[in-house]
Parts: structure tokens; sequence; C-alpha cells
């Protein structure tokens, strides 16, 4: 009995002595395994680590990755190929037959075709770029369209240079290529270097020549500065290079009152704007010495 007592108390007095906090390093281990970075890095980043080491493994070998990029493409045409998908007409509305035609031929597109393959800003740039279109649209209409609405530019004036004669529009942008003049006879006539660059301008001298009639054969362009106003029987009206519009109205004024330009006046000078000179015909100059010379010998 004594001795089991004895037992006894030396086991207690061992169970005291023993120490139940963890040691350091293990409290340390614990509290770093409580970080939440680590604890974030262990629930996602040890799976997606493991994740990217496997598809690397894989796909390291060159058959594989050909095997699905194959796979990969073929999905792909599949579905970019459903019927729904698929562009099978081109329409064109508020384009001529030449220019419809002319558009077909620059956008080359070998239908039908799958919408995925079409840039339609690319298309639209290509049409845009024809001389005779002034604006475009294109988009895809239900149905497998291809709808292409077209505004063509309007020709507003005829420009004869070097290169023959040109349909131009109202900024002077060009249409066409003009073969005979009779063919757009109504269309006001400008020419010289340069003149294409200012038909806005000259387009508010045939508006200011009107009361001219026809009379008004055209309006030329001098060393890219000024304009000449060309009327039948030779006669020319030089302008001046600031306000031409203004002088030609000041001319046709005083023509109005004053018959300027019905008489033998072959040149009106305003290219000094502030004096307005006048160059007599030939015939008109010697008669006029004809008849001074006779004034004189009768005194």
């Amino acid at each position: 009995m004594r001795a089991l007592t004895s037992r006894l108390s030396r086991s207690r007095a061992g169970e005291s002595k023993a120490d139940p906090a963890p040691s350091r390093l293990k409290y340390r281990i614990q509290r770093w395994m409580l970080t939440p970075g680590i604890r974030t890095g262990l629930r996602v980043g040890l799976p997606l680590g493991v994740l990217f080491i496997a598809a690397g493994s894989y796909l390291a070998s060159e058959t594989r990755r050909d095997h699905l990029m194959a796979l990969y493409n073929e999905a792909r045409a599949s579905f970019e190929t459903r019927p729904e998908f698929m562009v099978n007409v081109m329409a064109i509305d508020g384009a001529g037959e030449s220019v419809a035609t002319d558009i077909r031929e620059v956008t080359s597109l070998d239908l039908p075709v799958s919408s995925f393959d079409l840039d339609l800003a690319a298309i639209r740039d290509l049409i845009v770029g024809l001389d005779p279109v002034k604006t475009a649209s294109v988009r895809i209409r239900p149905g497998g369209i291809l709808q292409v609405d077209v505004e063509e530019r309007e020709p507003a004036i005829v420009w004869r240079s070097r290169d023959g004669l040109a349909l131009l529009d109202e900024t002077g942008a060009f249409v066409a290529e003009l073969g005979q003049r009779s063919l757009h006879p109504d269309l006001p006539l400008i020419a010289g270097r340069g003149a294409d660059e200012r038909a806005p301008e000259a387009l508010r001298l045939f508006a200011a020549a009107r009361p001219l009639g026809s009379r008004l054969r055209g309006i030329v362009r001098i060393g890219e500065r000024r304009w000449d106003v060309v009327l039948d029987r030779g006669q020319r009206i030089q302008l001046p290079v600031k306000r031409p519009v203004a002088a030609l109205e000041r001319v046709i004024a005083v023509s109005e009152v004053k018959d300027l330009l019905e008489r033998d006046v072959a040149v009106v000078d305003l290219r000094l704007p502030t004096r307005l000179t006048v160059r007599m015909n030939a015939p008109a100059v010697e008669d006029w010495w004809r008849i001074r010379q006779l004034n004189e010998s009768s005194y």
C-alpha cells in the first residue's frame, strides 16, 4: 500500500513539472499559418501552382499543342460558319450602275463569307476612296445581306486643264473625267492651274455673273492667284486677288447703267480694286484715232 502511494505521488510530481505550452518553433509556425496571406496562398495559390505546372508539363509537347490548336480552330470555324452568320449577298443603294460596278470590283468580296471575316470599316474606306463617292455606310442586314448605302458626288462644275476635262463637285473634289463639253453644257466652266482648289469661289463668281446670261463663257484662273471672267466677243474682266465677287458685281452694275460691256471693250481691268481701267478693241482704237485726226484737221 505504501509502495503504491509512493508511485502515485511521483507520477503526480512528474505531471506537475511538464509544461503544456508549445515550443517556440511550433508557436511561430502556428502564427505564420494564421497569417491571411499565407492562408490565401495555401487555399488558392497552391492549387493554381499545381494546375500551372500540370498544364505546362502537358503543353511542353509540340504535338499536344498542335492538337489543341487544331481543336480550337475547328470549333471556331464551325461556330463562325453557321448559317445565321453567313453573308451571301451585297446590296448597293444610292449608286449608279457604273459606280456600283466599281464598288464590287474594289471590295473584291468572295461571297458567301462569314460576317466574322468582314472588316466593315475597311470596306467603307475602300468605297469612300472612289472618286464619285461622297459618303458611304456599310452594315450587315438580317438574312445575310451586306448593305451598302452610297451618296454620290453631284457634278457642279467643269474644269479644263492640260489633262482634259473633268467634273468637280461643289467643293472642288474630282468626280469623273469628261470626254466632251457637250455632255454637260449646263455646268459652268473653269480653267487654269489650281482652279479646282478654288471651285467654291468660282461658283460664287458664276452666281454673281448670272445677269450676263449667255454671254458668259467661263472663268480662268490666272497664276493661281486671281480670276479672269471670259465673255463672248473675246471680252475679259480681270478681277483682283481679294474680294473678286464684289469687284465683278461692281462691273456688272456699271455695265447695266452705261452699257460698258456692250461697247467695243476688250478688257475691263480691276486688278487694282480702286481703279477701273478699260482697254478697247483694236478696230475701236483705230476708229478713235481716225475720228480724232479728223477733228484736229477740221480746225
